[in-house]
């Protein structure tokens, strides 16, 4: 999953510098996240309740000329500021293929078939328990996904002792999931595709291609044409954070001209913070604040809801260890250095926290209010009972 050097670093209990400092600002932003999702909960279900629906619908108005478009505080956030943080995920992406635990193939049969099984076990679980419902099917990959950021806060604060292996494990499955919730949402999540404007958008993946093959080391054209895509994208039916990918898998790792300079990395140190403190934290704020005041015990067992907490909570676990024993029984791969099967299960559970990816998938797969309500309720309650489970286990994992 790495280098020699990086290999040896694992080996004597310390993760390598460049992962360590990403897990340390991934956890820190992990709980923020958590922080600001328990603020827009306390915000929904408070007397003031009223102004926080009213700040999050706020009406915005956006465009130049005749292409301008008025959408809600939340729309924009999602179909904006994400775009930062897919962006980051598709920077994050190529660094690990280029020379990162991603390099070699095969270092990543376990974590590649981990993150597809912990992909296919919760849709089917929501399928499961979906099935009979044509108007709560199309939520099916909303359980599919994991949050790497509360994933790791979790993982930092209650799992000190865990072997550096098996966080480099969670980081490879939670970068795998992240490729896949990406395909999921090209492939499943768009609206009515207009023609021009894809066309339009095929030429601004094709500029970017060639910056690339041209070695241009400044990143300001890459931005250009990536916003360029952004409106393409945009006027489509393609989902704009699709754009923030195509730049982050474009933008060259390093400047033939000089060995020293990696314009991704340089993109990588500058937009983290950004997206770390800033952009998820308001994604959390505006998205995960939900009103249980005039909700029943009944609510939380309707089909939608009930089928994304169970995706999560089981699907994430069996799919994860399920497919990961299999592998490692079968001798097709070798268990991470210094783990057992109490760490790799601790993982498993953990890897079922979904919050930012699911709720993002829950806002394209429904357009109804009182779904997007339904998806909260589901995606919370599951994204808890991993935390608290998984708390229960890494204590028990890192005791012995």
């Amino acid at each position: 999953m790495q280098h020699p050097s990086e290999t040896n670093s694992v080996r004597k209990g310390i993760l390598p510098k460049r992962i360590r400092k990403f897990m340390e600002t991934e956890s820190a932003s992990g709980v923020m996240m958590i922080a600001f999702a328990i603020l827009a909960m306390l915000a929904a279900n408070s007397p003031f309740s009223s102004l926080y629906k009213d700040f999050t619908h706020t009406k915005i108005t956006l465009g130049l000329g005749d292409n301008i478009a008025t959408e809600s505080l939340s729309h924009w956030v999602k179909d904006i500021l994400m775009v930062f943080f897919f962006l980051i995920i598709g920077l994050e992406l190529k660094r690990e293929m280029c020379e990162g635990f991603l390099s070699k193939r095969d270092q990543i049969i376990l974590p590649l078939v981990a993150a597809i099984g912990g992909m296919a076990a919760p849709a089917l679980i929501f399928l499961g328990i979906n099935y009979h419902s044509s108007e709560t099917i199309n939520g099916w990959a909303i359980p599919s996904a994991t949050d790497i950021a509360f994933a790791l806060a979790i993982l930092t604060m209650l799992g000190k002792n865990i072997p550096p292996a098996i966080k480099i494990f969670l980081l490879a499955v939670a970068i795998f999931d992240d490729l896949g919730a990406i395909i999921v949402i090209a492939g499943f999540y768009n609206t009515g595709l207009a023609l021009m404007p894809l066309l339009l958008a095929t030429g601004g993946v094709a500029a970017l291609f060639a910056l690339n093959r041209k070695n241009i080391a400044t990143i300001a054209p890459y931005i250009l044409v990536g916003i360029f895509l952004w409106f393409c994208f945009y006027y489509s039916g393609i989902h704009t954070t699709l754009a923030g990918v195509i730049v982050g898998l474009s933008i060259p790792m390093r400047d033939y001209d000089d060995a020293r300079h990696s314009p991704l990395n340089k993109l990588i140190h500058l937009l983290h913070p950004w997206v770390s403190f800033l952009v998820l934290p308001i994604f959390a704020f505006t998205s995960a604040g939900v009103d249980l005041r005039d909700l029943e015990l009944a609510n939380f067992f309707e089909p939608l809801p009930i089928g994304i907490a169970c995706g999560l909570f089981f699907g994430k676990q069996i799919g994860i260890f399920g497919t990961s024993f299999l592998l490692i029984k079968s001798k097709m791969v070798a268990m991470p250095e210094v783990t057992r099967w109490r760490h790799l299960y601790a993982v498993s559970v953990i890897a079922g926290i979904g919050f930012t990816m699911s709720l993002f998938i829950g806002m394209l797969a429904f357009s109804s209010p009182q779904l997007h309500e339904m998806v909260k309720i589901g995606v919370i309650s599951g994204s808890l009972l991993c935390i608290l489970w998984g708390a229960i286990v890494l204590k028990i994992a890192t005791k012995k």
